[in-house]
């Protein structure tokens, strides 16, 4: 079985949380995109986990864990994220964690050159975390990167840098009269940052060609969500890679594969951090209670998350980007609060009314039309089989189920391994 779990919105649907609950079933996970700009939240009997960069599997000592070549790896943060996780008693070695010799290395001017564009920009800002992943993703496709693979070769690595280092201080010292970057730093950091990384990086494709002819279970882990998605997303407000499943198998270091299944992830209602339109956003005292109810907080930068109520529109677009077979409905307990549940079902521009979702200018300018469904007013975050649920409980989730098109399987109740439902 190859499956993959993907982001149904904008990121923060607790795609960390079910991979850590689905990843007893498989043998290897993978992370195939992004950097550390985001994070995933994992609570289970051992405490709470943020994983930025690290498959999120990586807590399970039955499964494998690959950083795969789309992903931008910066890695004085990964050794430091390591650190913490052996700190606490997680087994990390070569056996359970490989990194793909062609995955690209943030850089620290990368980081650099991300804070001084969103300073030049100023009110126009993208919304950045500043963690260098537009920057090094340009450079990538412009073959200017030191990657993964280099590491291991040093008598080469100097040369490199030292021509990358010339050519970026073109932008950052000509352009953005800041202070040059030297190669020496650059190559200092590398050396102190490779020693601790080097070890783990091999050519994962040939390791997971051997495990797909061995019929292992795969389990690809995407970072953010569809609507962040750099072709698909709400451009140029996205991240810069693709968060979708159908890149999965590429950024993972398999083109061949196929995908057997996709579990798309969405949350009973909206959250979004960063810059860009979110028509079903809450404002004032409203989004402040559901904020406080639900801990939206930046998992990565633990900025406060924009919230609203759950958007049909933006979601039925995510389950067919995302090619979903299947939903994981997350956080359906921080509801419980609420007597009336609102949804954003349809979007209002000027006096047109749309149900489908459109990525163009006219977005910025969309209104939500808002209907109101009966709350369930008790607490959930115990039950563990549908029958436990309210049925006001259970006719939102049918509701959502029928408005997005797409069969909700697991329902979460709580930020635990145990806290979830499987439904009929």
């Amino acid at each position: 079985m190859l499956a993959s779990i993907v982001g149904i919105n904008w990121g923060d649907e607790g795609k960390g949380r079910m991979v850590d609950l689905l990843s007893s079933d498989y043998d290897i996970i993978i992370r195939y995109q992004g950097g550390n700009n985001a994070g995933h939240t994992v609570i289970n009997d051992s405490g709470k986990f943020v994983l930025n960069l690290l498959p999120s599997g990586i807590l399970r000592e039955t499964t494998v864990n690959v950083m795969g070549n789309g992903m931008v790896i910066d890695i004085e943060h990964l050794t430091n994220e390591i650190k913490k996780l052996t700190d606490k008693g997680v087994k990390i070695t070569s056996d359970n964690l490989k990194i793909s010799d062609k995955a690209v290395i943030c850089l620290p001017y990368h980081v650099l050159l991300d804070g001084l564009e969103e300073e030049r920009l100023g009110d126009a800002k993208f919304g950045s975390t500043k963690r260098g992943i537009g920057p090094v993703y340009g450079d990538k496709y412009m073959k200017k990167v030191i990657r993964m693979g280099d590491l291991l070769n040093k008598e080469t690595l100097n040369k490199k840098v030292e021509n990358l280092v010339e050519w970026k201080n073109l932008l950052i010292h000509n352009g953005y009269n800041a202070p040059k970057v030297e190669t020496k730093d650059i190559m200092n950091w590398l050396e102190i940052f490779g020693k601790e990384t080097a070890k783990y990086v091999c050519d994962t494709t040939t390791y997971l060609q051997k495990q797909i002819n061995d019929k292992k279970d795969i389990l690809f882990e995407a970072q953010l969500g569809a609507l962040r998605d750099i072709d698909f997303g709400i451009f140029p407000y996205t991240s810069s890679s693709s968060t979708l499943a159908a890149y999965a198998p590429i950024g993972a270091g398999i083109p061949f594969a196929k995908l057997d299944k996709v579990i798309g992830i969405m949350k009973a209602y909206s959250s979004c951090v960063g810059e860009g339109p979110f028509t079903a956003e809450m404002f004032g005292e409203e989004a402040d209670a559901l904020r406080e109810a639900g801990g939206e907080y930046g998992a990565a930068t633990g900025r406060p998350r924009r919230v609203g109520g759950f958007d049909v529109v933006a979601s039925k677009y995510g389950c067919l980007v995302q090619g979903a077979d299947e939903i994981a409905l997350t956080k359906l307990d921080v509801l419980s609060y609420m007597k009336q549940i609102p949804v954003c079902t349809s979007y209002k521009i000027g006096k047109k009314i749309i149900t489908d979702f459109i990525t163009g200018d006219e977005l910025a300018i969309a209104e939500p039309v808002i209907e109101y469904v009966d709350g369930f007013c008790e607490d959930v975050s115990k039950c563990r089989k549908a029958s436990d649920l309210p049925v006001k409980a259970v006719e939102y989730i049918k509701y959502i189920e029928k408005a997005v098109g797409c069969h909700i399987k697991y329902v979460s109740v709580g930020p635990a391994r145990e806290d979830y439902i499987l439904m009929d």
